[in-house]
């Protein structure tokens, strides 16, 4: 009987195990409360916003335009948010505890102090300065995330806040000109769906 055979089959097995029993935890870690459909529908909204906005009979007005990216943000917030709602009701791992929702929270700080500056540019009237401002901002709410939700979205988020930054610092458009953040808003915003659904097809085969 070949007995270091058999030894090498027994450690075999067993690191087989802890690397089976180290995909579930990682798969556990992550926050599972955001769509990867309800992201790239708001990517989707973003250009479609950016397509209606460039159209001519629209006055070239900043208000105008901030309207319309209002309107933008606030379908994003309903879908994506809605959706949130819907896993926290429904899904049987958050089981309706509040506790699963404390990733949700880890954004608010970016979007509160995107909310102050906003309402700060809109006042000075900086409107061309807004959406440097706002992909910062909201890359800074996707890196909040580094330690729930899968490594690229911190990537994603990375690339916001550099494209950002060039924005505010080298490049400002007029705000009026809606392409430039329509345009990175459905790139980062599908390609962090794409990249939420192929992580939960993924922890659906782990677990």
């Amino acid at each position: 009987m070949d007995l270091s055979g058999l030894k090498a089959n027994h450690i075999h097995d067993a690191l087989a195990r802890v690397r089976k029993l180290q995909e579930i935890i990682l798969a556990k870690r992550f926050f599972g409360g955001y769509s990867g459909r309800a992201r790239f529908l708001s990517g989707c909204t973003a250009i479609i916003g950016a397509m209606l906005l460039s159209k001519q009979p629209l006055p070239a007005e900043p208000l105008k335009h901030l309207w319309g990216w209002g309107i933008v943000l606030g379908v994003s917030l309903l879908v994506n948010y809605g959706t949130l709602l819907y896993w926290f009701l429904m899904d049987k791992d958050a089981d309706r505890n509040p506790r699963q929702l404390k990733p949700a929270l880890y954004a608010l700080p970016a979007f509160a102090v995107g909310a102050v500056f906003s309402f700060l540019f809109v006042q000075h009237a900086l409107y061309d300065f807004l959406p440097g401002m706002w992909m910062c901002l909201y890359g800074l709410a996707q890196v909040a995330y580094r330690q729930t939700l899968p490594p690229s979205i911190y990537y994603i988020g990375v690339g916001y806040i550099l494209f950002g930054t060039y924005f505010l610092l080298f490049n400002p458009q007029p705000f009026t000109n809606p392409w430039p953040m329509g345009m990175l808003f459905f790139v980062g915003e599908t390609l962090g769906g794409w990249y939420l659904l192929n992580d939960k097809a993924d922890k659906e085969e782990t677990l």
